[in-house]
């Protein structure tokens, strides 16, 4: 974090540190963005943002405050802790907050990476995104391609009145692809992305196989508009990591998040110890797994720990901030997490996956008569009501199953159910694994996104309805 930056938050908590507050945490960001956007071969957007500030928490009595400037000097400094203070005194008709005990420390992690993709010449980047677009274009029966190369800076310092100080910098790039194909007055868009944490060496080591991704897409799309259909039932299905990612996430992990537990608003509220799934799954939230997004500390300077949600099959706890973990009489789990320093804090995922099998893909698929292979390229979204635990996903071009075959290519593909019923359902998971990230979303809750990693392993599950025609 840059030396002028911690000025001001040493500034900040020595303004606390004097006053009557008997809390107070200081969370400096600055953030800096780059997406670079070519449709058709022609450069749609290149745009660069920078958001440097610093947001204050108070507590007085058990009662909260927030404020932020953006501005960084000893007025507006000033200013954001006495506005802090003011709402905290003025909340006396909210419930107060009590924060469960931690050890803080002193630290600095950085995420691993060799060339600053932020100092990388604009025309390098600009070069990268039109031959990745110039590649998905060379397949006959394309009507539109856009391709996206997005680079994130972040770097957040955390340090409050009981000694904490925790510095976090990271860095993350990645390419999204996206193919729109048409025939016989029919169209199909195919989408696809891959990001990492990691610098421009990313894209220097990968060069091939973003252009086997892009190609990959456009070849898809040209495909998938001339499929069909699935006919809607109920089937055994097999879902690649990322479907399994976004069903965990979208479903089971916003359900597991303490706020919502400690609110009534998650259908996991009180089966701590329940059977819920299979012995063979083990279900966490972790902030350094390979794949996923960088968390070692959450936005409270509480290390992110590998939090167990399942485990063989037994509800295991919940994600927690400080505050939640009191109110819940757990432990805080680092899910603390902010979109930005002008924002309060929340409970939020960080990596979410299960954990491998030991079944190859060719055992999952062998034995099922008729059944569907999901995969999420083109996947757009869904509803999940964490209260209700009920979901329904648009998911992406998939396949029908045959004999234990992928036979016929279908589109227009949509599962909806229980998750309960769907963990309970899983009959076996694949050795192969994977977490991915994306620089280009995230997670959406009560107006903030954040960056979150998700996935897992194939995983069969049974009895799950598709929708179709």
């Amino acid at each position: 974090m840059e030396e002028d930056v911690s000025f001001w938050v040493e500034k900040a908590l020595d303004l606390a540190k004097r006053s009557e507050v008997s809390f107070a945490d200081v969370r400096a960001q600055e953030y800096r963005y780059e997406l670079v956007v070519v449709d058709n071969g022609r450069l749609k957007e290149y745009s660069k943002t920078r958001r440097t500030g610093i947001g204050i928490r108070v507590i007085i009595d058990g009662y909260q405050g927030y404020s932020y400037t953006s501005v960084l000097n000893e007025e507006s400094l000033k200013k954001a802790f006495e506005d802090a203070v003011k709402v905290a005194t003025a909340s006396k008709d909210v419930e107060r907050v009590t924060l469960a005990e931690y050890k803080f420390r002193r630290d600095r992690a950085v995420s691993g990476f060799s060339r600053d993709p932020i100092e990388i010449d604009p025309s390098e980047k600009l070069r990268l995104a039109l031959d990745l677009n110039s590649a998905s274009r060379d397949i006959e029966g394309i009507s539109s391609s856009t391709t996206r190369l997005g680079i994130q800076s972040d770097r957040r310092l955390i340090a409050n009145t009981e000694g904490g100080w925790i510095e976090v910098e990271s860095r993350l790039v990645g390419v999204a692809q996206a193919t729109t194909a048409q025939e016989a007055g029919s169209f199909e868009i195919v989408t696809d992305s891959s990001s990492r944490v990691a610098g421009w060496e990313f894209f220097e080591s990968n060069w091939e196989k973003l252009n086997e991704m892009v190609v990959r897409v456009s070849k898809l799309a040209k495909e998938a508009v001339k499929a069909k259909h699935p006919k809607a039932g109920v089937y055994t299905v097999i879902l690649e990591p990322e479907v399994v990612g976004l069903f965990l996430h979208e479903a089971l992990g916003h359900a597991s998040e303490g706020d919502l537990v400690y609110s009534n608003s998650s259908i996991l509220k009180g089966r701590i110890g329940e059977k819920i799934a299979p012995d063979f799954v083990t279900i966490v939230d972790d902030g350094l797994v390979e794949g996923g997004y960088f968390v070692p500390y959450d936005d409270e300077g509480v290390a992110k720990s590998k939090t167990v949600i399942v485990e063989n099959g037994v509800l295991k706890g919940f994600l927690t901030s400080r505050d939640t973990a009191a109110s819940l009489g757990l432990k805080p789990t680092g899910n603390a997490r902010v979109m930005d320093y002008s924002q309060p804090i929340l409970v939020r995922q960080t990596n979410y996956y299960m954990l491998p099998g030991d079944h190859t893909l060719d055992e999952l698929l062998e034995d099922i008569k008729v059944g569907i292979y999901v995969t999420h390229k083109g996947a757009r979204g869904g509803e999940v009501d964490p209260a209700a635990g009920t979901f329904t996903f648009n998911v992406g071009i998939s396949w029908l199953i045959e004999n234990g075959e992928r036979k016929e290519l279908l589109r227009g593909v949509s599962l909806s159910g229980s998750i309960l019923d769907m963990l309970a359902n899983i009959e076996a998971i694949g050795k192969d694994f994977k977490v991915s990230t994306s620089v280009f979303g995230g997670c959406g809750k009560s107006g903030q996104l954040v960056r979150v990693g998700d996935g897992g392993p194939y995983t069969r599950v049974k009895g799950l309805t598709v929708g179709g025609v």
